[in-house]
C-alpha cells in the first residue's frame, strides 16, 4: 500500500486527502462527530486529472459524496486506518 502524503483540506466531513499518481490512489481522512482526524480511506482508480478536479472542487465533501463514494466500482475503497478516541488523546 503506497504511503501518501496528506493534505489538510477546508470540508465539514474530510480532514485531509492526498494522492499517489503512481498507483492511481487517493487517500482521505474523514473527521468524526467532533471535527477530529478520523479513518483513513484509499480510493483505486483516481488520475491525476481527477485528483485534480477533487483538490480544487469548491466543496470537497460535496464532490466526494456526488462524484466519488456512489461509484464504488469504479472507485473501490478500502479502510486503511482507525483511529480510537485514546488514539487522539
Amino acid at each position: 500500500m503506497p504511503q501518501i502524503t496528506m493534505e489538510s483540506v477546508e470540508s465539514s466531513q474530510i480532514h485531509s486527502i492526498g494522492h499517489d499518481a503512481a498507483s492511481n490512489t487517493l487517500a482521505i481522512r474523514f473527521k468524526n462527530k467532533a471535527g477530529e482526524p478520523s479513518s483513513l480511506y484509499h480510493y483505486a482508480n483516481v488520475s491525476a486529472e481527477d485528483y485534480a478536479a477533487f483538490k480544487g472542487a469548491e466543496s470537497i465533501g460535496s464532490h466526494f459524496y456526488k462524484g466519488i463514494k456512489p461509484f464504488a466500482e469504479k472507485y473501490p475503497y478500502v479502510k486503511v486506518e482507525s483511529v480510537s478516541k485514546s488514539e487522539q488523546a
